[in-house]
């Protein structure tokens, strides 16, 4: 415990000397009196915020409006935990990881349906996700591989996307601006008492620009996307919903073509098609103490890759998941136990020329791989008094490649008295090998099929408190991991020259603390700051503790949000990112510190008719994400939206 309090003084001396100095979003917590009843995605059936020991954020549609922006993860940068790495230009492969951890220990859903690609080291490419057609985000940061089992390891990102709410609307908008880019969609929604219905159409193009070192070759994007979304209530009791979302473009990109560690100017691009789909029944008894879900899911991604025009290596995933979920209420509502029953299908497949590089060996990607998971949860939730909320869920895994996988966790939440509370989480995680790290076969990797589960032991201790009538409010949560068998896929053969993956000896940690503030100076200015302090080790090859890559120990932004006048939004925002490594070989880079900022204004001509400015780096700040590849300088782009 003494330990415990020496963290959380250090930690907080850091924030407490930079408040301004070291910004963040958290608008989603504007006020948490205002959200209090909102429902998440941190059990297996929604609760309340108050209700979760993890720290959460929310990003609703007005934040998606007034933030005008087209890729979500230029939105989750603003997060407190998390650290966005994009390669290249906007449609660039771009990895998020949360506390510290890997990018693929972070699980996504889009309507409920798991959304990580299983060709693609089970992480999700957040280059393809489009901010058009969404009507919130939840980010969840802490382990629930207890109810979500393998890939939420370290958090979850819930997306959902937008339903239909007018008996008939038509909406439409247009965008251009820096890059030649072009963004315009539109949407058409249906609605009666018992059934309505949304599809929403969007294509974004750009031309980008040329991030490498050498060569005036730019690197563009395109990303048509759809989404369909429809509820039917067939009864009082019985509700169904209907959900599919699907991507389609192209990407652009340079890479090391050399094997030097210098991103070479080069023709690649990158064909893919992401789709989701869910149908799910919800059935609930009369008296509302029993509630029942069963729900189909699908997640399909295609990827193939061209060189100078010419076929290379393509992937193709799929991954089916079958759920049944029953809950019963008693004592009035204030306990609650789950159960839950899924299978998970994956399948694999990978093809490409075959070469034969004489010792080296003959490189064969074609493979097609398959494996299935059958896993049970049970979770118990329990408002034991007004102040006191129990959780505890456990979830056992049999997957048909790996040992028998069991994760738990414990929850309590204390509400002190209406301004304050605490919260603190326990439990374990696990994170099975993926199909890439497996069996991969690229020109300079090869799988290791003898790979082992990735496991963790995590606590988090959290604090929230309003002031001043709720118009000030801070969260701080101390955060702890340690990971063992941690997959590593650097490692390189010194006969071969080619990478493989290998169980790393010993434990990796992660440790840090998240600070957020969320200010309603007055009825129109909001100002909201957050600060992220991230200890993120591994073992290195002398068994010292070494800084893991891309994850800088200081992150933080600030926002400031303005109703300048009542058809007039302005925006500000700045992102702190503190220098960090990169894997470069044979030895690692520091990158260093930048800070961006952002502008935006909306302002609504006619209750119909919106026009919207978006300006990104505005200081054309010079930096780098990932080693080699130059971050955009300054961006502008100007809307409309309009409402039929």
């Amino acid at each position: 415990m003494v330990i415990i309090l020496q963290l959380m003084n250090k930690y907080l001396n850091y924030f407490l000397l930079t408040p301004l100095l070291v910004p963040s979003l958290l608008i989603a917590q504007q006020i948490d009196v205002e959200i209090e009843e909102i429902l998440v995605s941190a059990s297996l059936l929604p609760i309340t915020i108050n209700r979760s020991a993890n720290a959460i954020t929310i990003i609703d549609r007005n934040q998606l409006k007034n933030r005008a922006v087209t890729s979500v993860s230029d939105l989750l940068r603003d997060v407190a935990g998390l650290a966005v790495s994009r390669s290249g230009v906007q449609g660039s492969q771009t990895q998020i990881r949360i506390r510290g951890s890997e990018a693929n220990h972070l699980l996504v859903l889009i309507d409920g349906v798991e959304a990580n690609n299983p060709s693609q080291s089970d992480e999700f490419n957040w280059g393809t996700l489009v901010a058009s057609d969404i009507e919130r985000i939840e980010i969840i940061r802490g382990s629930q591989s207890s109810m979500l089992g393998s890939d939420a390891m370290a958090g979850v990102v819930n997306i959902i996307t937008q339903s239909a709410e007018q008996p008939f609307g038509i909406k439409i908008f247009a965008e251009a601006g820096s890059f030649d880019t072009q963004n315009n969609g539109v949407s058409v929604e249906l609605k009666n008492e018992d059934f309505d219905m949304r599809l929403g159409i969007s294509h974004l193009q750009t031309a980008g620009d040329n991030i490498s070192r050498t060569g005036p070759e730019k690197d563009g994007y395109e990303n048509t996307n759809v989404n369909l979304k429809s509820n039917w209530s067939a009864t009082d009791q019985l509700h169904l919903t209907f959900a599919a979302r699907q991507a389609d473009g192209m990407n652009e990109y340079d890479s090391d073509g050399n094997f030097d560690s210098l991103i070479d100017d080069q023709d690649q691009v990158s064909e893919f098609r992401n789709v989701t789909m869910r149908l799910q029944a919800h059935h609930s008894s009369i008296d509302g103490r029993w509630q029942h879900q069963v729900s189909v899911g699908q997640s399909t991604n295609d990827n193939d890759e061209f060189s100078l025009g010419i076929p290379g290596t393509a992937t193709n995933s799929t991954k089916e998941q079958y759920r049944l979920l029953s809950s019963l209420f008693w004592d009035k509502q204030k306990q609650r136990a789950s159960f839950l029953m899924e299978r998970e299908e994956e399948e694999f497949q990978q093809r490409g020329v075959i070469n034969d590089y004489g010792v080296f060996g003959i490189y064969d990607p074609n493979q097609s791989r398959d494996r299935n998971t059958d896993s049970i949860a049970l979770e118990y939730r329990a408002d034991t008094s007004k102040k006191l909320t129990l959780g505890v869920s456990a979830r056992y895994d049999d997957n048909s490649e790996f040992k028998r996988g069991n994760t738990a966790r414990i929850e309590v939440i204390y509400q002190i008295n209406d301004h304050l509370r605490l919260r603190s989480a326990y439990g374990t995680a696990i994170k099975n090998p993926t199909f890439t790290e497996r069996f991969g076969f690229y020109t300079n990797f090869i799988g290791n099929p003898s790979l082992e589960p990735e496991e963790s032991v995590n606590w988090e201790l959290g604090i929230d408190r309003q002031f001043l009538e709720g118009a000030f409010s801070l969260s701080a949560t101390l955060f702890n991991s340690e990971l063992d068998n941690e997959i590593d896929g650097n490692f390189m053969d010194p006969i071969t020259y080619r990478y493989t993956s290998k169980n790393r000896e010993g434990s990796s940690k992660r440790q840090g603390i998240e600070l957020t503030t969320a200010s309603k100076l007055n009825d129109v200015l909001f100002f909201n700051t957050s600060y992220t302090y991230t200890d993120s080790v591994e073992l290195d090859g002398d068994n010292h503790y070494a800084d893991e890559a891309r994850r800088a120990r200081h992150t933080g932004s600030l926002n400031l949000s303005w109703q300048a006048m009542a058809n007039l939004h302005i925006n500000t925002n700045a992102q702190y990112n503190g220098s960090q490594i990169d894997v470069v070989y044979p030895n690692n880079i520091r990158l260093e510190d930048y800070t961006v900022v952002n502008l935006s204004l909306n302002y609504g001509a006619t209750p119909k008719l919106g026009i919207y400015l978006r300006l990104d780096n505005v200081f054309d700040e010079s930096y780098e994400e990932v080693f080699g590849y130059q971050a955009l300088g300054f961006s502008a782009n100007v809307g409309a939206r309009y409402r039929f």
